[in-house]
């Protein structure tokens, strides 16, 4: 165990002074980078899904209590990996002043991330899959995750212009369901990955080829209600959400078989869309073959 006095410490720099880009590129040239997970559910479900402890960091009023048995857990893992992994307790005003708010329970995890998996491997067993095309909230991408996690989705891709799922408000709001769905991300076409798709031509012709009926959800006159029955006929759906305020791009909705909307009362064209993908996940889920 040890004790931090001061947030100037340098072992909490990753904790303290570094933004979610540098987070990406901790460990540069290795592409995985770090990420911090933040409350005891998050971190139980980050260890859960194999995600690599690099430290953690504890109020000091919770290390015989609350966070006992993930300190008991993270010690175990570093003996069994023969390496130490630092333990860190603090005070609640150095744990405030690190955060920049009150944290109501002071614990958090640094992690090294996975490399992505590619589309096809992400696909390759699911029947419901969800694109996010360049959700920029980090709220939203997490509030999607938890419900998506819920209702019986199996996958989730994400464009480049998404908000990061690691990042601590998407994990923290996903409740950890950011570690228990997968995902992985499609290429952009300024910023090609090692022969991944680029979205949306590439990518919507993939998930054509490996059986998916693409559907996107859109403001639109030319829409089917979400609860059509045609769509129930469909063994495996992918269905795309779009940005917050221009929604899907027009070469995203053309490209797709069907465009769907959430019927509204009258006065009320849309709902967030965070809001309206657990409208949407609930509907196709249960109608699933």
């Amino acid at each position: 165990m040890i004790i931090v006095q001061h947030i100037e410490d340098s072992a909490m720099d990753i904790y303290a002074r570094l933004n979610e880009n540098q987070l990406r590129h901790y460990f540069e040239p290795d592409k995985t980078g770090a990420f911090i997970a933040e409350s005891e559910n998050v971190v139980e479900r980050a260890l859960d899904a194999g995600y690599e402890p690099l430290s953690l960091l504890v109020e000091d009023r919770y290390v015989e209590t609350g966070a006992g048995e993930l300190i008991r857990r993270i010690s175990q893992i570093g003996e069994g990996e023969g390496r130490e992994i630092p333990i860190y307790s603090a005070s609640l005003d150095v744990l405030s002043r690190m955060t920049g708010y009150h944290l109501t329970r002071g614990i958090l995890a640094a992690f090294r991330r996975k490399p992505y998996v590619s589309v096809s491997a992400l696909c390759a067993d699911a029947s419901r899959v969800v694109i996010l095309e360049d959700v920029e909230n980090p709220t939203n991408v997490g509030a999607i995750f938890r419900s998506a996690a819920a209702l019986s989705m199996e996958a989730v891709i994400l464009t480049d212009g998404c908000a990061d799922p690691l990042s601590r408000r998407s994990s923290r709001v996903s409740m950890g369901t950011v570690f228990q769905i997968p995902w992985t991300r499609f290429a952009d076409e300024k910023q090609r990955r090692e022969a991944e798709p680029a979205w949306p031509d590439q990518g919507i012709r993939l998930l054509r080829t490996l059986g998916f009926t693409v559907i996107s959800m859109a403001l639109r006159d030319d829409t089917i209600a979400i609860d059509d029955p045609l769509l129930r006929e469909k063994e495996k759906i992918a269905v795309i959400l779009g940005n917050e305020g221009t929604g899907l791009t027009h070469q995203t909705i053309l490209q797709s078989d069907y465009t769907i909307r959430i019927p509204m009362r009258e006065g009320v064209d849309s709902l967030n869309v965070a809001a309206a993908s657990a409208v949407a996940f609930w509907e196709l889920g249960r109608n699933r073959n």
